[in-house]
């Protein structure tokens, strides 16, 4: 199984920055994507970005398209969600989570199957 642990969350004002982290550790690394999502209160969680394995190339949703980046580390084991020009409603509980799936979604948080506990972003002044 893998573990996740996000980090990097914190209180940024508007246009500001922040640059969330996931690492990955475990005996299990045969699963297909590494995705990022947020979750607002009362709000349904939400896929932000996604970096997929095999083609090592990433998916962001349009709300964050031109300010949010994924990259990963040289190893592999951990996965940078950089944030930019922060918006309020930006603001919520970011997690990554684990595709185990081959015909998985990136935007589908049902296709992941293991989480982080995850880490908070707020947004304001």
């Amino acid at each position: 199984q893998v573990s996740l642990v996000e980090s990097g969350g914190g209180l940024v004002p508007p246009g500001g920055s922040l640059r969330l982290s996931c690492h990955v550790s475990g005996s299990k690394w045969d699963f297909f994507a590494i995705g990022w999502f947020r979750q607002a209160p009362e709000k349904e969680r939400e896929g932000v970005s996604c970096f997929r394995r095999s083609s090592r190339d990433s998916w962001s949703a349009d709300s964050v398209k031109g300010r949010f980046t994924t990259s990963r580390d040289s190893a592999g084991t951990t996965i940078y969600l950089q944030m930019d020009n922060l918006k309020p409603e930006d603001s919520g509980r970011y997690y990554c989570a684990t595709a185990w799936r081959s015909n998985f979604d990136c935007s589908e948080s049902r296709d992941f199957d293991s989480w982080g506990h995850g880490t908070q972003v707020i947004v304001g002044p």
